[in-house]
């Protein structure tokens, strides 16, 4: 049995039992057709059309039953060829990426233009959101990837490969105190005001934990998910901020001064994470390469088949 067949049994139906149209149809011979169904019908043994003499007339009652059965695969067979032609087509087509806010606007920005560049036919959307949303978003299948810092490894269905490493900032106006100090510490820090992340946001977690570790309990003023509105307040006079060092440009930040806090919290690795089992349409691992140039589309596939669990810059 093969698909020839089952299309021959179909076109046959639709060309009111004509074989010569049907093969006309098909592109191929009315001998080839004719065979092509007795040898279908020998192979389940029964008459699927009635005759007179060699021309077909109709079905016969098993033969609609066949009829429906060939209906229905070829049906699925036609939706596979739309799936096919879709992702075939890999230079065009959309793809939806879930992330922070502080990913959107500090990092990917020149990521994206740098890809719509080689993919102008794409198109390309942002969703946005706390990490446990946009984890949720790729798990049902609402968008390609997310980019974050915390809780998208070890997400159950995910599959999250490390993009690139980067610190905190201690962002503070230009005649600050704490500029004299060579190396700043945390019980500097906790002596003044603190406006910072939320705490699902941009290693919050880890700022939390290093206070804690010295037992300070700082001043935290305010809470946010977005560094501009961090360092608007710090503007203004009413603290100092901790935000991610992506987040200060000191061309577009000539207001404040930046402090480095590496040395404090640590080292963090914002990630990428796509669904288990996937099927990733080849820019989508271009996008992946420009944003992580230390990945690649044979690491990227090793991760996914469950061959590289733990990779790590």
């Amino acid at each position: 049995m093969n698909l020839h067949q089952l299309r021959f049994v179909r076109e046959a139906v639709r060309q009111n039992y004509n074989l010569t149209d049907a093969a006309k149809a098909l592109f191929t011979s009315q001998p080839g057709v004719s065979k092509a169904i007795i040898e279908l019908e020998e192979e389940l043994g029964v008459d699927i059309f009635t005759r007179h003499g060699k021309r077909i007339r109709g079905l016969t009652e098993p033969g609609r039953l066949v009829l429906e059965s060939v209906e229905l695969i070829m049906q699925e067979i036609d939706s596979l060829k739309r799936i096919g032609k879709e992702y075939a087509a890999q230079d065009s087509g959309s793809f939806t990426i879930a992330t922070t806010h502080t990913q959107a606007r500090y990092t990917l920005p020149k990521v994206v233009q740098a890809f719509m560049v080689k993919f102008p036919k794409v198109r390309l959307s942002l969703l946005q959101g706390n990490p446990r949303q946009i984890a949720e978003m790729v798990q049902r299948d609402q968008a390609d990837l997310a980019i974050a810092t915390e809780s998208i490894a070890g997400v159950e269905n995910l599959v999250t490969l490390p993009c690139y490493q980067w610190e905190h900032v201690v962002v503070v106006p230009p005649d600050h105190p704490l500029l004299k100090s060579k190396a700043i510490t945390l019980e500097e820090i906790a002596a003044f005001p603190l406006i910072t992340y939320d705490g699902a946001f941009a290693g919050r977690s880890k700022i939390d934990h290093a206070f804690s570790l010295r037992g300070l309990k700082p001043d935290i003023l305010l809470e946010a998910i977005d560094a501009d509105v961090i360092k608007t307040y710090v503007e203004l006079g009413m603290g100092i901020g901790i935000i991610a060092g992506m987040a200060f440009d000191s061309e577009r930040d000539r207001s404040l001064r930046a402090i480095s806090a590496g040395h404090l919290f640590g080292m963090n690795v914002s990630r990428v994470a796509v669904k288990q089992g996937a099927y990733l349409r080849s820019y989508i691992y271009t996008f992946i390469e420009l944003l992580a140039p230390t990945l690649n589309r044979k690491l990227i596939e090793q991760a996914m088949s469950g061959e590289k669990d733990n990779y790590e810059l």
